[in-house]
């Protein structure tokens, strides 16, 4: 909402600065986007008087003037411009005066002297147009002030409104609430019925009351449509960015801008019959004003005559028909002036690829108690300005589909304890008589009837609001917050996410946050989810479901940075997957797991010179999830998954849980994703439940032996496809108390074994606390390790 500050002040003149009204407005929640003047700095331009214009004896466009410009003396002053004449009033920019670019000087124009410039008004700065001089009104006084006299020291403001605020979308709304904020007088102008002349009417038909519950309708005859607008109207509404049209058009665009109520003027010879407010036939069209031929939606609203049965004059609400509108030959209108509902009218331009001043105050609410009032008010301009005769008012209305307005107490309790201050009855109640609300005080409450104007209050914290606005938020003190703290008891056995994020980044990971939005293609890839979670109003078409894991963004942080030729990469992160999931309870219908994931790719160590660079494997990644375990034992199962390579994966176990996977990017991933583009062999990731790895068991006591370990060296043929982690633990789980470890350190398969074989390694250690084991004694651990590997598993002693 754009508007100048000369016309508000006109209206309500606080004793403020531009600046200072500009703060007051915009700590009131309407905010002033933007202040532009209305010109620009400049002085020593004046108002002048052609006196004579005599051709130049050296130059065929140039004219010799004589000009009065207030001085006593006349100013003999060189111009080119097309338009000047004898007579007419124009700015001159004296000798020394300052323009926008330039400093005016006396000068020689090809040997004339010339004592000044006579000015157009892009010379000034307020206009683009160079097509001549500036011609002034012929009442302008001569030698005064051309700042002075147009007006030029304003300033325009472009307000910010929030859509409950459709009052505001005029200069009469805005003063109200600059008076209401300041404490102003407020000035509106006095509208009174103007007489009928003659018995000319139109009936008028709601035949779509919910749309239009009140329309007004009056024939003004004899009008002179070529009439010009007053200077002062055409300046304002160039002000507010609206183009002078026609003195008829510009009255109906005033009026709205004036009092927020849209008018429309039909050519009264053009109607036949009655004005119907109805909804449109099957197939009917419509030209508008804008010359687009529109098939109006069946729950759009038309206005319409009876001509021919039937016609559509205009789109309700929104728009005039071309068939039906005023010109220069026009000398007897219809004026319109109605209340649509907002409801009604919402969306209905927008669809159709427009917007009008119309229905974008329509949409927001107009006040429905304004359309006589408006009527009168444009009838007394026209009349004014283009002469005529007015007939009498006719309104329909039809009072069941008007908004009502129920009361809505206000409890001052209730507003003290909502804002925190405490603010007295009196004050309340001053507060809100200055916004001209109806009130009626019952002890220390109020009941309060909104104004026709305001649909934004409807309950007691919209009133709440009012007084903290009117009050000032600067006034309402925001203290600091104040309470208790205490540290939360952290037992040992757990450990928070931090203290993992500290353990990765020791061992040389970055953290990284990625979106929980995830383009559906990652999901399918890596999680073979075909029915993610999806959103219903992404962000970007490639965030349009929520993750259930968090690979697909490790990779894409991979992808960007082999983009940006990072050889490696060692990214990890904490965070929630998104799953559907009927039986949840927290969430109803979906399961949210918090779960730790990382990646690896290119080096596994820093490039340096004194060892060879090797790319990471499966078990360098392996060995960072088994630290992050500590004295906790792991065991991994083969696994098969849609992300990983199908003989590179496998399934974490703690306890015989599952609580993760890790292995290799599957072939088919990288070299979709161009993992692969600086050399590097495939990604190793991992993805844990974090409920895993918070639970930390204490460290128990066990005692430290004085006497010697024995160490042995175990190999056993198995067959090809066995499995590790199954004869590792029956291994374990049948060795005495004094055996304390076992541990892979070789696997061997080739020559001399044959080929559905494989040789396994293992290291044995053993000990007791209390005495030097005996050969015979760790010779009779090693035979039961023997027995069971080959009972359960078929294995057999290597040679």
């Amino acid at each position: 909402m754009q508007f100048s500050e000369h016309w508000l002040r006109t209206l309500v003149n606080p004793p403020l600065s531009s600046q200072e009204l500009a703060h007051l407005l915009t700590m009131a929640g309407l905010e002033v986007e933007e202040m532009q003047p209305v010109a620009p700095a400049f002085g020593g331009v004046v108002v002048a008087q052609v006196l004579s214009v005599d051709k130049h004896p050296d130059a065929d466009k140039l004219k010799l003037c004589r000009v009065d410009a207030g001085l006593g003396e006349p100013l003999q002053i060189v111009c080119g411009a097309p338009n000047v004449a004898v007579g007419m009033k124009v700015p001159c920019a004296l000798v020394g005066a300052a323009l926008p670019g330039i400093t005016i000087k006396k000068a020689k124009v090809r040997g004339v002297e010339s004592f000044g410039m006579l000015c157009s008004a892009r010379e000034l700065g307020i206009s683009e147009d160079h097509g001549g001089l500036l011609a002034l009104a012929q009442d302008a006084l001569v030698g005064q002030d051309i700042r002075q006299h147009l007006l030029l020291d304003d300033t325009l403001f472009t307000l910010k409104l929030t859509p409950n605020r459709a009052d505001c979308l005029s200069l009469q709304g805005i003063a109200r609430e600059v008076a209401a904020l300041s404490g102003a007088p407020l000035t509106l102008p006095g509208i009174e019925p103007v007489a009928a002349m003659h018995d000319r009417q139109r009936p008028i038909l709601l035949d779509a009351p919910k749309v239009c519950p009140r329309y007004c309708g009056r024939i003004v005859s004899g009008v002179n449509a070529r009439a010009a607008s007053p200077d002062w109207m055409k300046q304002r509404l160039e002000r507010r960015g609206i183009r002078a049209i026609s003195a008829l058009v510009d009255v109906t665009n005033y009026v709205m801008l004036e009092l927020g109520q849209p008018l429309h003027a039909f050519d009264n010879a053009k109607l036949e019959g009655s004005i119907h407010v109805r909804y449109p036939l099957a197939g009917e069209q419509l030209l508008l004003l804008n010359e687009q031929t529109i098939t109006p939606a069946a729950d759009a609203a038309l206005i319409a005559d009876e001509h021919q049965g039937a016609r559509a004059l205009a789109l309700a609400g929104i728009m005039g028909g071309e068939d039906s509108g005023i010109s220069d030959a026009t000398t007897d209108l219809f004026l319109e002036s109605a209340f649509f509902s907002p409801a009604a009218i919402a969306g209905k331009a927008r669809a159709l690829g427009f917007s009008s001043d119309a229905s974008y105050r329509y949409e927001r609410g107009v006040d429905f108690r304004l359309q006589r009032a408006a009527i009168e008010r444009a009838t007394q301009l026209i009349l004014d300005i283009c002469g005529g005769s007015p007939g009498r008012v006719v309104e329909a209305v039809s009072p069941a589909h008007l908004p009502q307005r129920p009361p809505v107490k206000l409890r001052s309790a209730r507003a003290a304890k909502v804002l925190g201050i405490q603010l007295s009855v009196a004050q309340i109640e001053k507060l809100l008589q200055g916004l001209g609300f109806p009130l009626t005080r019952t002890t220390d409450d109020f009941v309060i009837t909104p104004p026709s104007y305001r649909y934004d209050i409807e309950i007691e914290e919209d009133l709440i609001e009012e007084i903290a606005r009117l009050h000032g938020y600067d006034n309402i003190p925001a203290p600091l917050p104040s309470g208790s703290l205490a540290m939360l008891p952290l037992p040992e056995e757990q450990r928070g996410a931090m203290q993992l994020r500290h353990q990765l980044a020791e061992r040389d990971f970055q953290e990284v946050v990625n979106y929980s939005f995830v383009d559906a293609a990652w999901e399918a890839d890596f999680y073979g989810n075909t029915a993610p979670i999806a959103l219903a109003n992404p962000i970007a078409s490639q965030m349009g479901v929520m993750r259930s894991g968090m690979i697909g963004g490790l990779v894409g942080t991979l992808a960007y940075n082999l983009k940006r030729r990072t050889k490696r990469v060692r990214v990890f992160e904490i965070g929630r997957g998104f799953l559907h999931d009927p039986a949840a309870v927290a969430v109803a219908g979906f399961h949210q797991p918090l779960r730790i994931a990382a990646l690896c790719a290119g080096p596994a160590d820093p490039e340096q010179w004194c060892a060879a660079t090797r790319n990471v494997d499966f078990f360098d990644l392996k060995a960072d999830v088994e630290s992050l375990f500590s004295q906790r034992q792991l065991s991994f199962v083969k696994l098969a998954h849609p992300a990983l390579h199908p003989g590179r994966a496998a399934t974490i176990l703690l306890d015989g849980d599952a609580i993760g996977m890790i292995g290799e990017l599957h072939p088919q991933w990288v070299q979709k994703y161009e993992l692969a583009s600086l050399g590097n062999a495939a990604p190793i990731v991992f993805e844990i439940e974090l409920a895993a790895l918070t639970h930390q068991p204490l460290p128990r006591y066990r005692e430290v032996s004085r006497f010697p370990s024995v160490e042995r060296d175990l190999a056993l043929l198995v067959a090809h496809d066995q499995p590790l982690q199954p004869l590792l633990d029956a291994l374990r789980a049948a060795a005495p108390a004094i055996v304390r470890d076992i541990q892979l350190f070789d696997l061997y398969h080739g020559k001399g074994i044959d080929d559905k074989q494989k040789s396994l390694a293992f290291h044995i250690v053993m000990q007791d606390t209390e005495k030097t084991l005996a050969d015979s004694e760790a010779d009779a651990v090693i035979n039961r390790l023997i027995e069971i590997a080959a009972d359960k598993f078929s294995a057999v002693l290597r040679s």
